[in-house]
């Protein structure tokens, strides 16, 4: 199994609507993937490792696959729909891992 996880970097003056992202994008992601995709999860960052550290990253998306290949498979079908729909609730460009889950 892959999980494939979408990360915003916190930067200063960036915007980014967890809840437009929660109630909207996730959704939609998991309508156009369909069958393939397992399971989501969502992580807010909050802090960082010390006390008054701000997060360094504003949130994660996580995508549960059988396989990379699959992942880019039905992503490749809906990359323009799920793209389009990110200045919807952000600025921050997202970066996108691909990794094996070994436990």
């Amino acid at each position: 199994m892959v999980k494939v996880s979408i990360l915003y970097t916190n930067k200063e003056g960036a915007q980014f609507d967890h809840d437009y992202y929660r109630d909207h994008h996730m959704p939609m992601i998991k309508e156009k993937l369909g069958p393939a995709l397992q399971e989501t999860r969502i992580d807010i960052g909050i802090a960082g490792g010390a006390p008054g550290v701000p997060a360094p990253f504003v949130c994660f998306g996580h995508l549960i696959f059988d396989s990379a290949e699959t992942f880019q498979q039905v992503f490749a079908e809906n990359a323009e729909a799920i793209m389009a729909d990110i200045p919807n609730y952000t600025d921050i460009e997202p970066i996108i891992q691909i990794s094996e889950i070994i436990q």
